[in-house]
């Protein structure tokens, strides 16, 4: 499992550089991004963090429809809340399998996904497990062009 260099939230050019061995905080535990379908594509903004259009792959967009199913016009945009540690209502947890490209496989039950190495921008290192739940948000996210993630 990989570890982010603490230099690398002050320059985004150093995701993926091997951590020295310090331990840096990221901010919060839980943290939040609005994912929304667009061409089909589940893809998510957060202007925080540097991220436009990025896009889930390879078993992720299955775990969103599951994790989504009963929220009406998620397509729209939701509140995905994701965290390395439990929280109250998670909904979904996944556990960590492998690295493979430069980002991590991650299991629920017979079903795998996985997410690239922009993980590293809310973990300075691969996180063993991630849990997780969806809301129903009431706007658009043209609504609030750049603030996703604060």
């Amino acid at each position: 499992m990989r570890k982010l260099d603490k230099t690398a939230l002050a320059d985004p050019d150093n995701i993926g550089q091997e951590d020295s061995g310090a331990r840096m905080s990221l901010g919060n535990s839980i943290r939040v991004i609005f994912p929304h379908r667009r061409n089909g594509v589940w893809m998510f903004d957060d202007d925080a963090v540097g991220l436009r259009g990025e896009p889930f792959v390879a078993g992720i967009p299955e775990m969103i429809d599951t994790l989504i199913a009963n929220i009406g016009n998620a397509d729209q945009g939701f509140a995905l809340y994701f965290s390395a540690d439990p929280f109250p209502g998670f909904t979904m947890k996944l556990d960590w399998l492998r690295e493979e490209s430069g980002g991590n496989w991650y299991r629920r039950g017979e079903s795998e996904g996985w997410l690239c190495p922009s993980l590293f921008r809310y973990f300075s290192e691969t996180p063993k497990t991630l849990y997780v739940k969806a809301e129903a948000r009431a706007w658009r996210p043209e609504q609030d062009e750049g603030l996703q993630g604060k």
